[in-house]
């Protein structure tokens, strides 16, 4: 299940386009990412995908990353780090942190602008947060990145009461299959490991972090995550804003929704906002 997971890169039964505008780089450290370039650049989004760390890719998302450099007027670069179970904590983390470092240090002549955005989608909100986190606490970086779009994320790898009631509902995540992910992610750690701040950003000093928006739906197991953590971005400091989905599960920007547009178009236009 792992391996098909992998080969149709988040695309269901079959594999999303991969677009010839997309280039493949390598950054510091050997880390791979994934660029799209607009003609006109107001600023530099650095994204990570989502699959539960375990599964995805850079180039899963190549029509959506495309439109938004293009709309938004980004350059985008998309993180491939390395994947669990082969490559568990702190793997990806690194590769995440490498990646936003070398950003830091080259945006401006790589891209014309240091003005530098961060996001992703699941797991890749995850790693978002924890690679502000990183930059913050080992090497004194703040403020650099302007703006967070976080999307349904986990924040507590201890599992909060909305993923442990969820249940075995068939949907895209639940409380099994979100479990398994931190077994593949974290191998050898229980719940009390997982609380670890380095793992669970809910549980960290978020002092210093940048203005966000956080994206969940009603139907997600990971729907007190993003409330848990509005409440302590805002205790932190940091403007955030809140959008609770009606009725969406888990990924459901990953489907051709109706409410996927929109919430599109609302991530762009954040970004882009905090570009102008």
């Amino acid at each position: 299940m792992l391996a098909l997971l992998r080969r149709n890169r988040l695309g269901g039964d079959t594999p999303p386009a991969r677009l010839p505008q997309g280039q493949d780089r390598v950054v510091a450290g050997g880390v791979k990412v994934r660029a799209f370039l607009p003609d006109h650049v107001d600023g530099v989004y650095l994204h990570m995908h989502g699959g539960g760390w375990a599964f995805g890719s850079a180039d899963g998302q190549d029509e959506k990353l495309l439109r938004l450099a293009v709309e938004a007027r980004l350059a985008v670069m998309s993180v491939d780090y390395r994947l669990a179970p082969e490559h568990p904590f702190p793997a990806g983390p690194d590769d995440c942190e490498a990646a936003a470092r070398w950003l830091v240090d080259h945006a401006e002549a790589e891209f014309g602008t240091g003005r530098l955005l961060i996001g992703g989608e699941s797991a890749g909100a995850h790693l978002s947060v924890l690679t502000l986190l990183r930059l913050r606490d080992r090497h004194g970086i703040t403020g650099a990145f302007h703006a967070a779009h976080l999307a349904f994320g986990p924040y507590d790898l201890s599992m909060t009461p909305s993923q442990r009631m969820f249940g075995s509902r068939r949907l895209l995540s639940n409380s099994d299959s979100m479990r398994g992910s931190y077994e593949l992610f974290t191998p050898g750690m229980g719940p009390e490991d997982r609380r670890d701040p380095e793992v669970s950003p809910l549980y960290a000093d978020l002092t210093g972090l940048p203005p966000a928006r956080i994206v969940v739906g009603t139907q997600d197991p990971l729907l007190d995550d993003s409330l848990f953590l509005v409440q302590r971005w805002q205790t932190a400091g940091a403007p955030v804003q809140l959008s609770v989905v009606a009725g969406a599960m888990h990924g459901f920007t990953l489907f051709p929704l109706t409410i996927t547009a929109r919430e599109q178009q609302r991530e762009r236009d954040f970004l882009a906002g905090a570009c102008r």
